[in-house]
């Protein structure tokens, strides 16, 4: 892996009693695309306002590009772009102004302010909509144009949280396609926020964050063959009488999520037949699929993404 250009040690903060990142640390190579997913609540949005420098570095420590997040927030702040979950548009101006204003924000002006219009304009199909009033847009549109302001300052690291909030399955794909084109094209590196599985799978590393806690950290690939099998999910009347018979019988741990038994196993084909053969009478259903990212989080957590 090439240097890290985002280091993260044993961040702390709290609001009152409430711990919303208990210890948090991840590095972030150059170039890497990296994810955090976890649920609503979980902490990413605390963790993303900390980058972005929106709040302070209570406890930990946080580097980005070389420069001190806690002590450094102009070094900070000249290497990152940032696109928010809420919309930061002003809908009362054109698409353009909107960046133009942007633009002055950073001490942009002149010919090089209109050329990283032009530039962000084109790149993000947006030329023929430079002259429209931002609230006449739809939501895709409009995530487009917070996407041009937060490439506006040309950052080497783009932060985003949330960044498909609003958006249709086929805006969703064209935004991760502009960001690997970002990627190779600028060597740019991205980190993102979300609870979405699609998104998590397309990143080069995540970290899986509940609770203010990172409970896994790798690739998705690497993620999934831990779950070392295909999982079973059966659901049942009597979950946790057949959670201790199988347990029992078959000596393979099973947990109780969402009024099922959920286990994996090797060979879960061959031990559906056992199952079913076995308890014909307490099973309502049962289902067996490959591994994913949600059964990741809930080998890791003990509850599903959605469950708090």
């Amino acid at each position: 892996m090439t240097a890290a250009t985002v280091r993260v040690r044993d961040l702390r903060y709290s609001y009152g009693d409430r711990v919303a990142l208990d210890g948090v640390s991840f590095e972030v190579a150059e170039g890497e695309i990296f994810g955090v997913l976890g649920p609503n609540g979980g902490g990413k949005t605390t963790m993303f306002r900390i980058l972005s420098t929106l709040l302070p570095v209570a406890a930990g420590r946080v580097e980005i590009a070389g420069a001190d997040v806690a002590t450094d927030l102009a070094g900070v702040r000249r290497t990152i772009g940032v696109v928010f979950q809420s919309p930061s548009l002003d809908i009362k101006l054109t698409v353009r102004e909107n960046l133009i204003c942007h633009g002055h924000l950073y001490g942009l002006s002149g010919a090089e302010l209109e050329r990283r219009t032009g530039a962000g304009l084109a790149a993000l199909g947006l030329c023929d909509r430079s002259a429209s009033y931002v609230e006449e847009l739809s939501g895709g549109l409009k995530r487009r144009v917070e996407l041009a302001k937060g490439l506006l300052s040309e950052p080497r690291i783009l932060i985003l949280d949330e960044p498909s909030t609003g958006l249709d399955p086929g805006a969703r794909r064209d935004l991760w396609d502009y960001l690997l084109e970002l990627r190779r094209e600028r060597g740019t590196t991205v980190l993102v926020t979300t609870h979405l599985m699609d998104e998590a799978e397309r990143c080069d590393r995540l970290a899986i964050l509940d609770r203010g806690r990172i409970v896994a950290i790798d690739a998705p690939d690497a993620l999934r063959r831990k779950i070392g099998g295909d999982v079973l999910t059966i659901r049942s009347t009597n979950t946790g009488i057949l959670q201790g018979e199988i347990e029992k019988r078959w000596g393979i741990r099973a947990t109780c999520v969402d009024g099922c038994v959920r286990l994996e196993h090797p060979d879960a084909r061959g031990l559906l037949r056992e199952i079913y053969e076995a308890f014909p009478s307490d099973i309502d259903s049962i289902q067996l699929a490959r591994p994913t990212l949600e059964d990741v989080f809930i080998r890791e957590t003990g509850h599903q993404l959605w469950s708090e």
